[in-house]
């Protein structure tokens, strides 16, 4: 599944997505695990709020000795059932993680190709996330994401990717329209159903080598 992408930057969440970052750290473009990203959630009032957060469900430094997980993306089928997930699912913790492109392995030739995926209109986009919270060892609070992913077997775009006789999985894009209801959603039944596939055709994918790197002055 997509292990990484290209985020947007602080004047991008504010212009497309309406919302103000809050003060802290800077973040890189393209972001990988255990790397610092923006999402946005809901604040109490129900005004979009940006937060910075681990990317990976539970960051490294919070990991047992010896213990290695990958939870950078998290199934809807078994995100209310997994006890890494489970909370946070059913306090309806729920997130958008606002990016440019995500990237996908590729294996229709005999070497796998890193693909970018993104808007047909090359716009920036958003993908369904969950949050949570931690205190550190100072005292301080800080967050982490995950992004949720679908079966894509019948997806025309999203079923090229990964290793032949693997499941297809996709990130879910969110609608614009659906932003604030998905963010406002308090009941995790009726969350799932905003975890639907985004129509292939208001989609684009194409190679992408790691070089040159994606900047976000050459796709938006």
């Amino acid at each position: 599944m997509c292990v990484n992408y290209v985020t947007v930057s602080r004047q991008l969440a504010f212009d497309f997505f309406r919302t103000s970052m809050e003060e802290s750290e800077d973040w890189r473009d393209e972001l990988y695990q255990d790397y610092v990203g923006p999402i946005i959630v809901h604040d109490e009032a129900g005004n979009r709020n940006g937060l910075t957060g681990t990317y990976g469900f539970i960051p490294k430094r919070h990991m047992p000795p010896g213990q290695r997980l990958t939870t950078m993306n998290a199934r809807a089928e078994t995100v209310g059932q997994l006890r890494t997930y489970k909370s946070a699912w059913a306090k309806s913790q729920l997130c958008l993680v606002p990016m440019l492109r995500f990237f996908e392995p590729n294996w229709e030739q005999p070497t796998h190709v890193r693909w970018a995926i993104g808007m047909a209109t090359g716009e920036p986009f958003a993908v369904a996330g969950l949050y949570r919270e931690w205190v550190e060892e100072d005292g301080t609070q800080t967050f982490s994401f995950t992004q949720l992913t679908i079966n894509a077997d019948n997806n025309p775009l999203m079923n090229r990717f990964h290793r032949p006789g693997e499941e297809k999985r996709s990130l879910v894009i969110v609608p614009t329209c659906e932003y604030d209801e998905w963010l406002g959603c308090k009941d995790p039944e009726r969350a799932r159903t905003y975890l639907q596939p985004y129509p292939a055709d208001l989609m684009c994918g194409e190679p992408a080598p790691k070089t040159p790197v994606f900047k976000q002055r050459e796709l938006f």
